[in-house]
């Protein structure tokens, strides 16, 4: 069995789900019980001087401000989880891939505060979760590409022109797909 961590799922145009539309969700773990991700490419509403405001976390670095919070996923809207590159030197990180890592706690945000995280970060709200062969039936009813994950996407593409950036790995163009097929 294939297993899809450290991919990139892209939303084909007939996922109408309003979660995940046009969205980019990196798969940080992949077995046979399930499937979790956050997706990358949706902004909240919220930025890191106000997450870090209300965990009551000082901020030192003010470079990171107005830094975007992205809606990582319907499950645990209110849970953050930031994905990062460097090691997984913090509490209850995992290891996506060599080099890139998720965290949930709250050591890292400080460490990112104090200008001591990763030197690139995404901090999400909520992730996207799939139960046993869930995500193997959504890619059988064509509802996702599967792109291999990379640092320069995740980290230094524009969040709005990440949806066609990724598909663009696999030489896919978006504008030319549709949303619907027929029966010739």
């Amino acid at each position: 069995m294939s297993f899809f961590a450290n991919h990139l799922l892209v939303a084909l145009p007939a996922l109408q789900d309003p979660d995940f539309a046009r969205s980019v969700a990196l798969i940080c773990q992949h077995d046979a019980e399930g499937a979790m991700g956050v997706v990358v490419n949706r902004p909240s509403e919220y930025t890191l001087g106000e997450v870090f405001e209300q965990m009551g976390i000082v901020l030192i670095d003010q470079r990171l401000r107005d830094h975007r919070v992205l809606a990582g996923g319907p499950v645990h809207p209110e849970r953050g989880f930031v994905l990062h590159d460097g090691q997984a030197r913090w509490d209850s990180s995992l290891a996506i891939a060599e080099g890139l890592n998720v965290t949930t706690s709250r050591d890292v945000l400080e460490a990112m505060a104090a200008g001591e995280g990763p030197d690139n970060a995404i901090v999400a709200l909520g992730c996207a979760g799939w139960g046993a062969g869930q995500l193997e039936q959504e890619l059988t009813q064509h509802s996702w590409l599967t792109v291999p994950a990379d640092a320069p996407l995740l980290f230094d593409t524009p969040l709005d022109a990440r949806w066609q950036a990724a598909a663009g790995r696999i030489g896919v163009d978006m504008t030319l797909v549709v949303s619907h097929g027929g029966r010739a």
